[in-house]
């Protein structure tokens, strides 16, 4: 009978820490390929091909699905208007109204 007992004090103890390593895992969005989501100043340096510290348009546009939906982000977040994004103006969020 002790047996028994160890035997399902065992299995629930482990189902209750299986349990909760998954709930400390980060959860990834629907449709999520498998990859990492990179923070907004890790896509920065991404899409900084030229290393030169800021974004041009075709950096920007490189890769994109939707050239003219991210050519209306560009246009938005290049506040001073050269023509190219700073790492603030890629970064910043966009305010609500």
């Amino acid at each position: 009978m002790k047996a028994v007992t160890s035997f399902l004090a065992i299995l629930a103890l482990s189902a209750v820490t299986s349990f909760a390593a998954e709930g400390d895992a980060p959860k990834k969005p629907e449709g999520d390929k498998g990859k990492p989501k990179l923070s907004p100043e890790e896509m920065f340096t991404k899409k900084d091909a030229d290393k030169d510290g800021k974004i041009s348009k075709e950096e920007f546009l490189k890769g994109s699905k939707d050239a003219a939906k991210s050519e209306a982000s560009f246009t938005k977040k290049d506040k001073d208007k050269d023509g190219s994004l700073s790492k603030e103006e890629f970064t910043a969020v966009a305010k609500k109204k």
